[in-house]
C-alpha cells in the first residue's frame, strides 16, 4: 500500500488513474506474482484508459447530443435503404479529417437525427470536438447574439469545433440577415471543420428553400459539393417503437 506522501504526489501530478490502479493491485494478491514490468504495464494501461474515458465524457458533455446513439446500434432494416458499407466506412471519421460533410435526408421520424448523433458520438470517440444544434434555434441564437454584440464570440466558438451538427435544416424560413449569418457560419468552416446536416427536404430543393439565388449558390457551394449524402427511407421509427 502506498504511503500518504506518494498518494499526494500522484494526486498533485493528476495521475488519478495510476493511483486507482496501484490501490486496486494492492487488494489483489494474485497480482503480486507478476514482475515489476508487468505490473507497471498494467498501471500505465489503466492510467491511459482512465484519461481516454474522461476525455470522451468531457467531449460528449460539451456536444450536448440529442440522442445517446452509437454506430453499433444502427438498424439496417431493408426498408430504410441504408448502405451498410457506406455507413461503416464513414465510421472511421476520415471525412472529418478531409473537412467533408454528412447530409441525412428523409421523412420525419426516419431516424436522421439519431444517425447524426451516432456519428457525433463516433467523432467524440476519435477525440474530436462536436456541438449539436437545431438549425432554427441556432439561427435565433445568432440573431440574438448580433443584437447584444456577442456574435463574434459565438461564431468563434462554432468555428473552433471539429464537427457542427445542424439538425432540422429547412424547418423554418430564413430572412436576409439569417442568410448572411448562415453564409458566415458555413464559410468559417471551409477547410477547417465539418458539418452534419439533417433535413426533411431533398437536397435538390435546398436552393429554392434558401430563396435568394446568389446567397443560395454561395451557401450550397460550400456544403453540397463536398458532402456524403445519405437518404433515410421507411416509416417513422417513433411510430414503430410506440407500437411495440
Amino acid at each position: 500500500m502506498l504511503n500518504n506522501q506518494t498518494c499526494n504526489k500522484l494526486r498533485t501530478l493528476k495521475l488519478l488513474g495510476m493511483l486507482e490502479a496501484i490501490e486496486s493491485q494492492s487488494n489483489q494478491p494474485d497480482l503480486q506474482s507478476l514482475s515489476f514490468d508487468e505490473r507497471l504495464g498494467l498501471i500505465v494501461d489503466y492510467e491511459y484508459s482512465f484519461r481516454e474515458n474522461r476525455r470522451l465524457a468531457r467531449l460528449l458533455k460539451d456536444a450536448k447530443l440529442k440522442h445517446q446513439a452509437c454506430l453499433e446500434d444502427i438498424e439496417y432494416n431493408p426498408r430504410r435503404g441504408l448502405d451498410k458499407a457506406q455507413l461503416s466506412s464513414l465510421g472511421s471519421c476520415e471525412w472529418v479529417q478531409k473537412r467533408q460533410h454528412l447530409i441525412f435526408t428523409g421523412p420525419a421520424g426516419a431516424g436522421k437525427t439519431w444517425l447524426a448523433c451516432a456519428y457525433g458520438h463516433q467523432a467524440c470517440r476519435m477525440g474530436l470536438s462536436v456541438i449539436y444544434k437545431r438549425a432554427p434555434r441556432l439561427l435565433e441564437e445568432l440573431r440574438i447574439a448580433r443584437g447584444d454584440g456577442s456574435i463574434g464570440k459565438l461564431r468563434c466558438q462554432l468555428a473552433k469545433v471539429n464537427v457542427l451538427i445542424l439538425d432540422d435544416w429547412g424547418m423554418a424560413p430564413i430572412d436576409g440577415m439569417g442568410l448572411h449569418d448562415l453564409l458566415e457560419l458555413v464559410d468559417d468552416r471551409v477547410n477547417t471543420g465539418s458539418l452534419i446536416i439533417t433535413s426533411q427536404l431533398p437536397v435538390s430543393t435546398w436552393h429554392d428553400y434558401i430563396g435568394e439565388p446568389t446567397m443560395a449558390d454561395a451557401i450550397l457551394d460550400r456544403i453540397v459539393h463536398n458532402a456524403h449524402k445519405i437518404s433515410v427511407n421507411g416509416e417513422s421509427m417513433r411510430r414503430t417503437k410506440n407500437a411495440l
